[in-house]
């Protein structure tokens, strides 16, 4: 075995865990199924918001290589497991992905082997869908071969915590898989985690993601009544803050995004659903709220070009931000979509900017982008900041704009801003 790990899915998470691989000197292969990634990987091309084309060289010196081959897995130690897992039409987590790197791997076990499932899924997933597969070699887990989970914690834009100092959690399929994949992380991870075993670690990651779902879904509420009563919420939450224990601040918005909030308590609920029989309240309390935040925000605009004397048909109205979160590129689950499209449905003209998305494929031509920022914001009957990049000098746009609806809380007062 000439690879110290190979890395399977060359996204968001695993191409952060690659480059700390290789700082410490392993040996460091990718694979990926997508041929245009490896190519751009293997020219020195990064194609993730947290990875730039220096990082990539400074990897490839390191010795870090991508390829498509899969029988290039069998030269691994280790092989971690870090493709994505959307949902299902069903609303349950679709393993297909997860599914086609096991046989792949699979195909390409030997012993002594370490493999390490890292995408998120459900409790048990690791046990009953992972090692089943890979035992049709004959090789049994725990035995001839070390299995674990360890559930990935990128937050992508992040400039604080990345894949090194974040602690890592590690449940083992026994505890010598766990041992083996604690040792594996431990040798460039600040901090490991030992969880007592695969479903424990599979669920922590749903737990911290399930809980930051239905504590802004509360927020989520809380800024409608708020609305209505005349309360500044983003003034309530700053006050609340200042508490030392016993309370962590969220904020409302437009809605949820990226793979973790909008998806993963989903996992937890429709596992809880399809075993139990029964449901899990709070997560689909909480999904109910957030997935209308969309629909709150279009009947909002609606009432504020009321106030101007103007129809939300024939309106032109300029979304600032359509990504998930601030500063980078990535529109997974952004809520600008559902969003975009009701206005869109209701017969508004909408334009879009966003310094970090040029062509924004998710409506195709309903919505146009608009190159002039500021014309375009004097233009719009409504300007909605849904995503607050740092780019944008939003007061100056504010004041620039006939009417101005910040989803953020980030505009200070103005006779022509509202806020959510």
């Amino acid at each position: 075995m000439s690879v110290d790990v190979a890395i399977v899915g060359l996204g968001y998470v695993g191409l952060p865990l690659a480059q700390e691989a290789s700082r410490v000197g392993l040996k460091v292969l990718g694979f990926d199924i997508g041929q245009r990634v490896v190519d751009g990987l293997n020219a020195g091309q990064s194609h993730v918001d947290d990875l730039t084309d220096e990082h990539i060289a400074e990897m490839q010196a390191a010795g870090f290589e991508a390829t498509t081959d899969s029988s290039r897995l069998a030269e691994a130690k280790t092989i971690v497991i870090c493709v994505p897992t959307p949902l299902s039409d069903d609303g349950g987590p679709d393993l297909g992905p997860v599914v086609s790197a096991v046989n792949t791997i699979r195909d390409n076990l030997k012993p002594g082997m370490l493999v390490i499932l890292e995408s998120t899924t459900y409790p048990g997933t690791t046990d009953e869908v992972v090692r089943p597969i890979l035992e049709e070699t004959g090789l049994v887990a725990g035995k001839d071969f070390h299995l674990a989970f360890s559930p990935e914690r990128i937050d992508p834009g992040n400039e604080k915590f990345g894949a090194k100092n974040t602690p890592k959690v590690v449940g083992g399929q026994t505890p010598e898989s766990g041992d083996a994949a604690a040792a594996f992380y431990g040798q460039f991870v600040d901090t490991v985690v030992r969880a007592k075993g695969t479903r424990e670690a599979e669920t922590a990651k749903l737990l911290e993601n399930t809980y930051r779902h239905i504590n802004i879904a509360l927020v989520n509420e809380m800024a409608r009544f708020c609305h209505d009563l005349g309360i500044d919420l983003w003034d309530v939450i700053e006050a609340a803050k200042t508490k030392p224990f016993g309370f962590q601040a969220f904020y409302p918005g437009p809605g949820v995004g990226g793979h973790c909030i909008p998806i993963d308590p989903n996992y937890l609920s429709h596992n809880v659903r399809a075993r139990l029989g029964y449901p899990f309240r709070f997560v689909e309390l909480a999904q109910e709220i957030n997935a209308g935040m969309p629909g709150y925000v279009v009947s909002r605009a609606q009432d504020l070009l009321n106030e101007d004397g103007k129809a939300l048909r024939g309106s032109t109205i300029l979304l600032l931000g359509v990504t998930y979160k601030p500063n980078i590129a990535d529109q997974r689950e952004s809520p600008a979509v559902p969003l975009a499209k009701q206005l869109t449905d209701k017969g508004a003209t909408v334009q879009f900017h966003d310094p970090h998305v040029t062509q924004w494929r998710a409506l195709g031509d309903r919505v146009s982008r608009a190159d002039d920022l500021e014309a375009a914001v004097a233009a719009a009957d409504l300007v909605i900041l849904l995503q607050n990049h740092r780019d944008y000098e939003v007061d100056a746009l504010a004041d620039k704009s006939q009417r101005f609806f910040d989803t953020r809380g980030v505009v200070t007062d103005g006779e022509k801003v509202s806020r959510l």
